[in-house]
């Protein structure tokens, strides 16, 4: 009876190598995020010692001190500002990004997708859940389920830079989409859950002035000139309807066009986010983390973290819900798609990357903020544990991933290897013959530069030093004389 075979087409390759200008775009990206994630946790320091010193006041008045124009509903503090008025920039990235992985990165292929759009939406269901679990068995307030759900890209970046983690582009590929996929549905539970009274009229223009901007975009305009003011009339109409105004960046930046047309080296929306990205990573999320993170860190406030239902449901949340929720997600989904894991890896990777992700810095923040808006005793409550779920969740990591750092700077090694120096790592030419060509063509200089040296050192009597020669005669007679020595009992010296 013939065997079995194997049915490879039903077969996926899970965690597997990535297309060279994936790869490519994902290393440029990643660079840009973790420069910011390092600035965001010297912020992040930075507000945590100004609201702890003698300096605390100064700090509150800087936080609360308004501007902007009353006549348009936007005299602001300057923490509102940067909640609602930075973030958007960097709301309008995350668009930017989810439009690209929909059409051109890891979610255009729905089997592909299913892997990420599940571990995110495991990874945001689990911390929910621990979060109900923990405050209706407390007695505490369930109006903050939502804060541990969401993950911070730039702050777990920031993580890998400072430990110095080799992580394989494909783990980072798929944190980076994990990411990108929560950003979608954290935008959606601002949305929904987190909208006020709605001025109909506001959102109708902000409505009109989107279509205007996604008409000009059709009709090939070009020019910051005209982008920006507009940008700014749809953030400030947004603002003033009741949506959060973050969801206005998320609009503008899923209208942009992120397919490469012939002739094009890049898409506009792979330009504009290239020129954006800098700005929402290195000042828009930085200052936002500077006016938010400045809560007071005392023992009697870290000690209610762990003892109070909301705050502990929290830091329980990001550090239990999202690692069980992403790895029992990813898990289960493998399994009945029938995806394999790529052999290089282990579950237990999986099960690092899925701790990291319990790094919920900024959006978490956010929602802390929007949840107990009527509370700021508890909104810095829920703060002070965001750090601290944050906080533990990154040094799991950090611990989990040191473990397997000499595997990761193998395979990152083998990833980055190109001896033909042509620019593109060999492990994505093994199929193109020039390749081959060329490697032949070095090795061939290779061995003729050993034989002229050779040659160079070779004695002029003719005699060379190896097996036959006289060092292989003195080490034949050296090994008889320790044979003799230790047949007659005597010591090999």
């Amino acid at each position: 009876m013939a065997a079995p075979q194997h049915d490879q087409s039903a077969t996926r390759k899970f965690l597997g190598r990535l297309p060279f200008p994936e790869r490519t775009f994902l290393a440029d990206a990643l660079r840009t995020e973790t420069v910011g994630g390092v600035l965001l946790l010297l912020a992040a320091v930075a507000a945590l010692v100004w609201a702890n010193t003698p300096l605390s006041a100064g700090y509150e008045t800087v936080r609360d001190f308004h501007l902007g124009p009353s006549a348009l509903g936007l005299n602001l503090s300057v923490q509102h500002w940067a909640a609602d008025g930075l973030l958007a920039v960097f709301f309008f990235v995350a668009g930017v990004e989810l439009k690209r992985e929909l059409v051109a990165g890891e979610l255009r292929d729905p089997r592909a997708a299913a892997l990420p759009v599940v571990a995110a939406l495991c990874g945001m269901a689990a911390p929910a859940l621990v979060y109900v679990v923990v405050n209706t068995a407390g007695g505490g307030s369930l109006d903050g389920w939502a804060v541990p759900t969401a993950t911070d890209i730039a702050f777990a970046l920031a993580v890998l830079a400072v430990i110095g983690t080799s992580l394989p582009s494909a783990l980072r590929a798929f944190l980076l989409t994990l990411a990108v996929v929560d950003d979608l549905f954290a935008i959606l539970i601002i949305a929904i859950f987190f909208t006020s009274d709605l001025n109909f009229a506001a959102l109708g223009g902000a409505v009109a002035a989107l279509a205007v901007f996604w008409l000009l975009l059709r009709k090939g305009v070009r020019g910051w000139y005209v982008y920006v003011p507009l940008a700014l009339v749809i953030w400030g109409l947004m603002y003033n309807s009741g949506v959060h105004a973050t969801i206005a960046g998320v609009a503008m930046g899923l209208m942009l066009r992120c397919v490469r047309r012939e002739g094009e080296a890049h898409s506009p929306g792979e330009r504009i986010e290239r020129l954006v990205r800098p700005l929402s990573a290195g000042l828009a999320v930085p200052l936002f983390a500077l006016f938010s993170a400045g809560v007071s860190v005392s023992g009697e406030a870290l000690g209610h973290v762990f003892s109070r239902p909301v705050t502990l449901g929290v830091v329980l949340g990001l550090v239990v819900g999202k690692a069980v929720g992403i790895f029992g997600g990813t898990w289960l989904t493998a399994r009945f798609t029938r995806a394999e894991l790529n052999e290089d890896l282990e579950w237990a990777d999986l099960f690092a990357v899925a701790a990291l992700a319990g790094i919920g810095f900024t959006v978490s923040l956010l929602i802390g903020e929007l949840a107990f808006a009527g509370d700021p005793e508890q909104t810095d409550e829920v703060k002070a544990a965001v750090l601290m779920g944050s906080l533990i969740a990154a040094v799991l990591a950090s611990v989990l991933l040191k473990l397997r750092v000499r595997k990761y700077q193998a395979l990152l090694a083998e990833e980055e290897r190109d001896e033909d120096h042509s620019g593109v790592p060999d492990i994505y030419e093994d199929e193109d013959p020039a390749y081959h060509l060329r490697m032949a063509e070095l090795h061939e200089r290779k061995a003729a530069e050993h034989r002229r040296r050779a040659a160079e050192l070779r004695p002029a009597g003719g005699a060379e030093n190896g097996p036959g020669g006289r060092s292989g005669e003195r080490t034949g007679s050296g090994r008889g004389r320790l044979r003799r020595d230790r047949s007659g009992g005597g010591t090999a010296r």
